[in-house]
Parts: C-alpha cells; structure tokens; sequence
C-alpha cells in the first residue's frame, strides 16, 4: 500500500479543532516566526510573479521594503495589492501538510520624508541590522505598507481557518486593548 494514503489518515496527523480565537492566535505565532516573507503580486500585462521581501510586522500590518528595480515593487505600485505567503519549511514528510497562511493585502507606499517612515526604517535596522543601515540610504527603495483583508491559516489536515478583515483588525484593536492597560498599570 501507499505510505501516503496510510499517513494521510493517521490518527496523530488530525489535530483538533480551534476556536477562531485561537487560531487567530496562532496565526499569528506561525507569521511572527518569519522575517521574510514570499509575495505574489501581478504585473501590467495580468500576468502574477512571485518573489519574496523581508517584512516588518507591526500594528496588523506587514511592511517590506523593495527596490524600485525589482518587478514586484513596480507591480504593487501599478495594482496597489499582494498575496502574502508565509510556509513551514519543506520535508518529505510534510510535502501535503505544511502549515501556511496566505494573506490578502492591500498596498500603500510610504512617502519617505514622513516621520513614520523614519520610525519604521528604525525598526527595520533593528530587525536587521547592518544591512539596513546601507539600505535606507538607497533612493530607489520604496517601503511599502501591506494591510491584511483576508486571510487563510492552514495548520494541518482539515484544518483550514478564514478571516475577514473584520477579523483581523478586532483581533489588533483588542491586542492594542490590552497593550495599552499592561502600559497602564506599569
């Protein structure tokens, strides 16, 4: 018999079924363990080109900052949108199961003489270090604002959970809730 007809029914490959809370929760726990993270976008002529970008997550928005040179970044500013795709990596015992999320985004540029692209450049450097450093220097570079609409969280076999933007912006207007009293009481 088929290895993969017998794992797809193995009982420990069938996890339980999560609240939309918790796997809101855990979408986002999977997403914070990225700093990259692959792009799909579409070009003039229809056609989509994926790539990937390093991405600062921040306040339910994910910012990546990319070349005026690269197709991708000449897409997003032609049709202001973008497939987010963050995966686990790769192994011959996943190759039907990786846990992914795919989130749908709009796109906004972030001009760079406001102090918010200042402050988020920061956290870049922060992120990433000395190559940042070099980076924000390049005029060509456009940082660039992606804000969740949907979103799919696949953790496993029959474990496919939606979420609309109502959502996901509840899910970090309650998050900035409760940061905000931790901030309070301290």
């Amino acid at each position: 018999m088929n290895n993969l007809s017998s794992e797809v029914t193995e009982p420990s490959l069938m996890l339980p079924k999560l609240t939309t809370e918790q796997a809101l929760a855990e979408f986002h726990a999977f997403n914070q363990q990225f700093n990259s993270v692959i792009l799909a976008t579409v070009n003039a002529e229809g056609f989509a080109d994926a790539s990937y970008a390093p991405t600062l997550q921040l306040n339910g928005c994910f910012y990546i900052y990319i070349s005026a040179l690269a197709a991708h970044t000449q897409n997003i500013l032609h049709k202001p949108a973008a497939s987010l795709l963050f995966i686990e990596p790769e192994t011959p015992a996943n190759l039907f199961r990786r846990q992914r999320s795919m989130i749908r985004c709009c796109a906004k540029p972030i001009a760079r003489e406001t102090q918010a692209w200042a402050q988020l450049i920061d956290r870049f450097e922060q992120l990433l270090g000395k190559m940042m450093r070099t980076l924000r220097e390049l005029t060509d570079f456009q940082l660039i604002e992606l804000t969740p609409k949907q979103a799919t969280y696949v953790r496993g076999f029959a474990q496919t959970y939606h979420f609309s933007e109502e959502d996901l912006s509840a899910d970090f207007t309650a998050k900035d809730d409760i940061q905000a009293q931790i901030c309070e009481k301290h």
